[in-house]
């Protein structure tokens, strides 16, 4: 089986990264595309050396974006005609449903945030839809997603890396981060997505208080270089250069302050103190979450814990790797 992956953001290669290997492993051959977004070319050089750069990051605006995915299914299409793969599969990828619509490729999509407006595009397009148990029916049917092709799986997608991820102890020496300190992960807001319009001033305001305590290592993961710039140039917070190991600075520091989604929830399952800014429309996923006791809303009120964290990394399931990772298969196998 020929299986094309197309890669649209800097979560996905994590989440794609065990699929692919297995694939290969097993004898499939895989096409490996990706749009030079956030740190998504470089994640995922950094794993295969065969991917394929196709497009970059939208505008802000909502006709900048709407050419930009134009744009760049175009070039996917012209890369595809030779390659003819027996299905497609990403998290959303909407040049990629547009592609596939236009060359007839099977499409095998995932998503669990159920506010996505070009949800519409994806699960019209696709042959079989994967989403988390707890996305609502409703917006499954709104989308134009029918019963008979949606599989769900349990939990959460970050589960399928997260079960098998052991945080790099050194990541805080590589950062200059006294250990003494409680050490602060934040997340700024993916401001210009479709899903998410507006800037969070919120966020602004919580950075600001912590960067001004003397006893808070403050590190921000910026999403973009715009925002890297506007960040460094505080004081008081440190903005990696380069791409970090995100995943093991969270699962080491003693707080999480999230403006977006899946960052968020890897912190909430890996057991940090995390906190949600978002001020996009609550995904039911991170309601879940919310439900568990795993992350806390400061859009409801309230301030956040600044103390030094008492419980080691919690285990994410075995199990729940396997579900995702067989729900995939599953998929991928009844859409060619």
């Amino acid at each position: 089986m020929r299986v094309w992956v197309d890669l649209g953001n800097s979560p996905h290669v994590a989440l794609f990264g065990e699929v692919v290997d297995e694939l290969r492993q097993q004898g499939h051959d895989v096409l490996l595309t990706a749009r030079d977004h956030a740190q998504t070319v470089g994640l995922a050089l950094e794993r295969w050396s065969d991917v394929v750069v196709v497009g970059g990051r939208s505008p802000a605006n909502l006709a900048g974006k709407a050419a930009a995915i134009g744009g760049r299914a175009h070039d996917l299409a012209r890369l595809l005609r030779n390659e003819r793969p027996n299905v497609a599969l990403s998290h959303g990828s909407y040049a990629q449903a547009l592609v596939a619509a236009r060359l007839r490729i099977p499409l095998v999509t995932m998503m669990d945030y159920e506010h996505q407006p070009a949800n519409h595009l994806s699960f019209r397009v696709a042959r079989r839809v994967i989403v988390p148990n707890v996305f609502p029916t409703s917006a499954l049917r709104r989308f134009g997603a029918k019963e008979q092709k949606v599989l769900r799986y349990a939990g959460f997608k970050e589960q399928l890396y997260l079960a098998r991820f052991r945080p790099n102890q050194e990541v805080l020496a590589e950062l200059g981060i006294d250990p003494q300190k409680v050490i602060v992960a934040l997340r700024p807001a993916p401001e210009g997505a479709l899903y998410h319009r507006t800037a969070n001033e919120y966020f602004d305001e919580l950075l600001d208080k912590v960067r001004r305590r003397s006893d808070i290592e403050a590190v921000l993961l910026a999403r973009t270089p715009v925002d890297a710039r506007r960040y460094a140039a505080l004081r008081g917070v440190i903005v990696p250069r380069r791409p970090i190991d995100a995943l093991s600075l969270i699962a080491s520091a003693d707080l999480m302050i999230g403006g977006g989604g899946t960052m968020t929830r890897e912190s909430a399952l890996l057991g940090t103190s995390t906190y949600t800014v978002f001020i996009g429309r609550p995904a039911a996923v991170d309601a879940e979450l919310m439900r568990q006791g795993l992350l806390r809303d400061l859009r409801t009120g309230g301030q956040p814990v600044f103390e030094k964290r008492s419980a080691p990394t919690r285990p994410v399931p075995e199990e729940r790797r396997r579900e995702v990772l067989d729900t995939i298969r599953k998929a991928l196998t009844e859409a060619v």
